[in-house]
């Protein structure tokens, strides 16, 4: 007779969920003193990596690359447009379409950020290969849930 007690298929600590989830979070917390020095939270960093990458974007293209709603990302473009980074206006083409544009302090903020990957690898203590290991299986995750039907797409 075996004496291993089976494993318990619901313990917290072998849960996957729980794992992203604490994951999350400990990322979030890291990126925090990095981040303060240029006045952003993460999900504002996150929109500004956006905009970095294709500027002038409207709040709903924002949102679905974000992976966010509306209602979510419009408090960050705010918030931005305080902090001197962005502007809103209406879309030249369809005045329904309000338009995320980076100001020259957005655009120039982008000069002090880049330092910011490499500075997150070293808090980590995480090299680029372990790093893109890791984010290939966070895509291949993110893609499984989105065939689900479970995630937007």
């Amino acid at each position: 007779m075996d004496d291993a007690a089976p494993e318990d298929p619901l313990a917290l600590e072998s849960q996957i969920c729980f794992a992203l989830s604490l994951a999350s979070r400990s990322i979030v917390a890291a990126y925090r003193p990095v981040l303060e020095p240029l006045r952003l939270t993460h999900p504002q960093y996150l929109v500004m990596l956006a905009l970095w990458e294709r500027d002038p974007l409207s709040l709903k293209e924002l949102s679905r690359k974000l992976g966010m709603t509306p209602g979510t990302v419009s408090p960050l473009v705010k918030r931005l447009e305080t902090l001197g980074y962005v502007r809103r206006e209406r879309h030249r083409d369809d005045e329904r379409s309000l338009a995320i544009l980076l100001t020259d302090a957005g655009r120039g903020l982008r000069r002090r950020a880049e330092s910011i990957p490499g500075t997150m690898m070293e808090r980590l203590g995480m090299d680029v290969e372990e790093l893109t290991t890791l984010h290939a299986s966070m895509l291949k995750l993110i893609a499984a849930a989105r065939a689900s039907g479970d995630l937007p797409g």
